[in-house]
C-alpha cells in the first residue's frame, strides 16, 4: 500500500542532500509538499534531515547513502528507488566536487572524483530516470551548474569543464526532449556561500565578485520549475557576465574569469 501510494505521487530525489545547496533544495521542497528521496555519502546526516523534514512538513523522506564518486553508485540510487517503489518525476543533480589551484597540481584521486560526481554521475542519473518520465510524460531535470561553465576558469579549469559538459548536456537535451513533457534545465550560479568554496582549498578572499547566500539560488530553482528554461542565472550580474562574453574573444573571456575567481594561485 505504501508505495503503491507513492507511485501515483511525484518523487523528487536531490542529490548532494546532506549540506549546502542540495540541503537547501530538500528543505524548500519538503516546504511545497514535495515527496523526497535525498542523495549523499553520508547516511547519518540524511537521517537526520530527514527526521526534520518529515516532523516538520509531514513529507515522506527516503534517504540513500551512496557515493557517487564511486563506479556504480548512480546505480544504487536508480536500484533502491525501484525498490521502494518511487516515481521520480523531479531529478535534482545538485552534488559536487571541486579543487582550486593549477592543473598541473591537480591529484589523480581529485580528478578522477570530480569527473566521476560532476559528469558521470549526473549523465548516468538522467539517463536512468528518463524513460520513466518519458512513459509518463512528465518530469522535470534540473542541474546546478555553474557560471564558471560558461567558460575555462583558470585554477578551476576542471571544475568548469564539467559544468560546460553539464551545460552544453542540458541544450542538447531541452531541444531533443521538446514536446515530450520533459523539462531540462541548468541553474547556473557564481559563487555562493556554502562551505564550498574552502572545501575546494579556494581562498574566498580573494574572489573579486560577490559571494551571495543560498537562498539566492534556491528562488532561482524554485523559479525554474515555475516558469521552465533552458539556462537560468540566479542574478542579474550573472546574466550579464555571461551576455557579455558576445562581444568577448574567447581567450579574452577566461583571462577575465580567471582573474575575477582568483582561484589559480597556491592556497
Amino acid at each position: 500500500m505504501h508505495s503503491e501510494e507513492l507511485k501515483r505521487r511525484p518523487v523528487t530525489l536531490v542529490t548532494g542532500a546532506s549540506m549546502g545547496i542540495g540541503r537547501a533544495l530538500a528543505e524548500a521542497f519538503a516546504g511545497k509538499g514535495h515527496h523526497l528521496l535525498l542523495v549523499a555519502r553520508s547516511g547519518d546526516l540524511l537521517e537526520a534531515l530527514a527526521e526534520e523534514l518529515r516532523d516538520g512538513y509531514g513529507v515522506r523522506v527516503f534517504c540513500c547513502a551512496s557515493d557517487l564518486a564511486e563506479q556504480h553508485g548512480p546505480e544504487r540510487v536508480f536500484s533502491y528507488a525501484e525498490e521502494h517503489g518511487l516515481a521520480i518525476r523531479l531529478l535534482v543533480n545538485c552534488a559536487g566536487i571541486s579543487r582550486a589551484g593549477v592543473y598541473s597540481d591537480l591529484p589523480f584521486h581529485d580528478l578522477d572524483a570530480i569527473m566521476a560526481v560532476n559528469v558521470i554521475a549526473s549523465a548516468k542519473l538522467i539517463r536512468l530516470f528518463l524513460p520513466d518520465m518519458l512513459s509518463e510524460r512528465k518530469g522535470t531535470v534540473i542541474s546546478i551548474a555553474s557560471l564558471g561553465g560558461a567558460q575555462g576558469v583558470p585554477g578551476l579549469a576542471l571544475y568548469s569543464a564539467t559544468k560546460s559538459f553539464m551545460i552544453t548536456l542540458t541544450e542538447a537535451l531541452h531541444v531533443e526532449l521538446d514536446g515530450t513533457g520533459i523539462n531540462v534545465i541548468a541553474v547556473c550560479p557564481g559563487f555562493v556561500d556554502t562551505g564550498f568554496l574552502e572545501k575546494a582549498g579556494h581562498n574566498r578572499q580573494g574572489i573579486r565578485l560577490p559571494v551571495y547566500g543560498i537562498a539566492i539560488v534556491v528562488r532561482a530553482v524554485l523559479r525554474s520549475i515555475e516558469k521552465p528554461r533552458m539556462l537560468v542565472y540566479p542574478t542579474f550580474l550573472d546574466f550579464f557576465l555571461v551576455f557579455s562574453q558576445r562581444f568577448t574573444p574567447r581567450a579574452v573571456a577566461a583571462r577575465i574569469s580567471g582573474f575575477l575567481a582568483a582561484a589559480k594561485g597556491k592556497q
